[in-house]
């Protein structure tokens, strides 16, 4: 990947490991410190299909640079023979995260979540021991990690490098923090502060309070539909120690955390980022909302039906101009498009070699 210096929204070119200038970062989002080697070699792990278990998917199948690092459908693909029953998050910002998953079920860094993500049998569903001997086949890989500082290809080491990939991925010139917003984002501003009171919940400068919360969105049929997406489903709920799972009519959601006794916690799920929002439809936990103005009127309704739903959720009476303000602010906090063949790596690239013959490697 080169250099240019050409508009991007959230990458911090490494190819030649200088940052791309010129561009505003998102307000409140501290700089972090990046190792252009090691990060390199992230990129080239995160769009590797070598990395599943039968060589069929990558973690960019889920999470498309064209799409913020999300995914264009509604709920998310999976290892072949499987299929997700939740949307694909972005991974725009997920460095500043402190819990990642919709269900927030995993609290302590990155380097735990690219494990889980690369083990788990319907998402990757690698074997690390195997990938650590297929990287090691690379010839390409052994004089990156080398040159990274890791020594030889290990497991430990792509946990690492994965990481300082994702750190790359960060917010810029959105309007919203370049200054430019126009004056129906302005208008909007203040109804997501005021009358909407959206800051309730999508606070920071991540605009999310990084806490579990019910808001009453309708169960995702599809998942109990498709038989591939129901065993995924039963599969995660019995590994997650969730009661009574062959039964399961709904998402658990952040119950995974607490399995609280009275299952007042079902249902619940973390507050998304509002980042790149222009990019990442559809959205909601589980792809039910299409576009930014379904879920506008969503919440302008008061939220969805639940018994647990959050008390603070109530009909906004928000007029058609203002629910298209509200749309404009939302949307101005998004940068500029990217398309994957910023990112994609391929054989040419790294004078692409893999090694067949290993008798003539030993002789």
């Amino acid at each position: 990947m080169s250099g240019r210096t050409s508009k991007k929204p959230w990458l911090i070119a490494l190819g030649l490991g200088v940052a791309v200038m010129g561009q505003v970062q998102a307000s409140g989002l501290k700089p972090m410190s990046v190792d252009a080697k090691k990060a390199e070699l992230g990129k080239r792990l995160f769009f590797d299909n070598r990395l599943s278990g039968d060589s069929a998917i990558s973690c960019a199948t889920c999470h498309q640079p064209e799409n913020g690092f999300a995914n264009s459908e509604a709920l998310s693909p999976a290892y072949p023979g499987s299929k997700g029953f939740r949307n694909a998050p972005s991974l725009i910002n997920t460095a500043y995260k402190k819990q990642w998953f919709h269900d927030g079920r995993l609290g302590t860094n990155l380097n735990d979540v690219t494990r889980e993500s690369i083990t788990e049998d319907y998402m990757m569903n690698m074997d690390m021991r195997l990938m650590q001997e297929r990287l090691k086949q690379d010839p390409v890989y052994v004089q990156m990690f080398k040159e990274a500082g890791y020594g030889e290809p290990s497991n430990g080491s792509v946990r690492k490098a994965i990481p300082e990939y994702l750190k790359t991925l960060v917010s810029k010139n959105a309007a919203y923090d370049k200054g430019t917003m126009s004056e129906s984002a302005k208008r909007g501003e203040k109804l997501f502060a005021g009358k909407a009171n959206c800051t309730s919940c999508h606070s920071s400068a991540l605009f999310t309070d990084g806490k579990a919360w019910n808001t009453g969105v309708a169960e995702n049929a599809e998942i109990f539909r498709d038989p591939e997406r129901h065993a995924t489903f039963i599969a995660f709920n019995m590994f997650m120690g969730n009661e009574n799972y062959m039964n399961l009519k709904r998402d658990v959601g952040a119950h995974v955390q607490t399995h609280n006794a009275d299952g007042s916690d079902k249902g619940k799920f973390m507050t998304p980022s509002l980042r790149e929002l222009k990019y990442t439809a559809p959205y909601m936990h589980n792809g039910m909302l299409a576009t930014l103005e379904d879920v506008v009127d969503f919440y302008n309704q008061g939220g969805g039906v639940d018994r647990n739903k959050d008390q603070r959720l109530k009909p906004l009476d928000l007029k058609a101009s203002e629910k298209t303000d509200l749309v404009a602010f939302l949307q101005a906090l998004s940068g500029d498009p990217l398309t994957s063949d910023e990112f994609v790596w391929s054989k040419n690239d790294y004078s692409y070699q893999l090694i067949e013959n290993w008798t003539q490697v030993k002789n």
